[in-house]
């Protein structure tokens, strides 16, 4: 805690720049920045009292002026449809934990699953010149494309696979990941199905991709209910529970778009005297830290969302330094953790 002297000090002193940290070190502004940017390049003792004067004052580098003589802000924005989905947030923690570790900062900014609202943040994160941006998806506005085409930064797609990236994706193929659920659960003897499904574009191509490839394996029926917004709890009992009440659905798999919602079928199953997984067999997506946990224990398909944000990251590093990769396409695959609910 700084004592009443430093307080007037500082008071006086007015704006804190590296001028004044010179004067207060006994050394050229030259050496200050010298001291900031190349450490190894001054002494010891010198860099002491540098240290000691920057201690003192509370003095922040302008980390802008850095970046303006090294053509590098040093700045890596990252759009998510969520901050708080599990989903989105694990995948950020491999992500950002890399980049930071090589001098980064993530500027970070939640865009829901509304295209425009993404075009309108990219403009603004292209505003602040960043070095590279990650973006959630791969279907943007085709302004959005143009925006980050012209800008000529590195372009880190997630969760998705596309044959025509931006730059470079980084994900899996949810058609792919919708079919093999589709087939397991054909295999399983299924006659009837539920989907029930978020109001998420990449959530309804599982969807799609789930009910063709049931059909083809066997499945006669496919009872489809659509929710409008973020998935919930809450919102998977009321979409089981529409099922049940609008379409007879008494027997049969559910596949849902995320565990949360497929939590939520579990519990309303469960209400209603359903058994899980004789009667009513419940698929989710995406292998949170619960599903182990619920009773019965959930069924799903995970996706390494670590080793994803930590492959994304790589990916990030080595286009900012201008190397050319390998593939522009990099597919980490999923697979179907299979567990009492079906």
């Amino acid at each position: 805690m700084s004592d009443g002297k430093t307080t007037r000090a500082n008071a006086a002193l007015g704006a804190v720049t590296m001028s004044t940290i010179g004067r207060l070190a006994g050394v050229s502004q030259v050496t200050v920045s010298r001291a900031l940017s190349t450490p190894s390049k001054v002494s010891p003792q010198t860099l002491e009292r540098i240290h000691e004067a920057i201690r003192q004052t509370g003095y922040v580098p302008n980390a802008l002026a850095g970046a303006l003589a090294s053509r590098r802000s040093r700045l890596i924005t990252a759009l998510v449809p969520s901050i708080t989905n599990i989903v989105y947030s694990s995948l950020l923690h491999g992500f950002s934990q890399i980049l930071r570790n090589d001098g980064y900062q993530i500027m970070l900014a939640e865009c829901g699953f509304d295209p425009e609202e993404e075009e309108r943040l990219i403009a603004t994160m292209l505003s602040r010149r960043p070095d590279g941006m990650l973006l959630t998806g791969i279907h943007h506005t085709p302004a959005s494309r143009k925006m980050l085409m012209g800008a000529d930064i590195p372009v880190v797609e997630v969760w998705d696979i596309s044959e025509t990236p931006i730059d470079v994706c980084v994900g899996f193929s949810h058609v792919a990941a919708g079919a093999a659920v589709g087939e397991f659960a054909g295999q399983q003897g299924h006659a009837t199905a539920l989907t029930i499904t978020a109001a998420d574009e990449r959530a309804h191509r599982r969807r799609a991709a789930f009910a063709e490839a049931f059909a083809r394996t066997g499945g006669q029926n496919v009872v489809r209910v659509d929710c409008a917004g973020a998935a919930s709890l809450g919102v998977g009992r009321g979409a089981f529970a529409q099922a049940v009440a609008d379409h007879g659905f008494t027997h049969g798999v559910v596949f849902c778009s995320s565990d949360l919602l497929a939590h939520g079928v579990l519990i309303e199953a469960q209400a209603q005297g359903m058994a899980v997984p004789g009667q009513v067999a419940v698929i989710g997506f995406g292998d949170q830290d619960y599903a182990a946990a619920v009773e019965p224990a959930l069924t799903t398909v995970k996706v390494d969302r670590d080793e994803l944000g930590r492959v994304a990251a790589a990916q990030m590093q080595r286009r900012i330094l201008g190397e050319t990769l390998e593939t522009s396409v990099i597919d980490l695959g999923f697979s179907i953790i299979r567990r009492a609910s079906a």
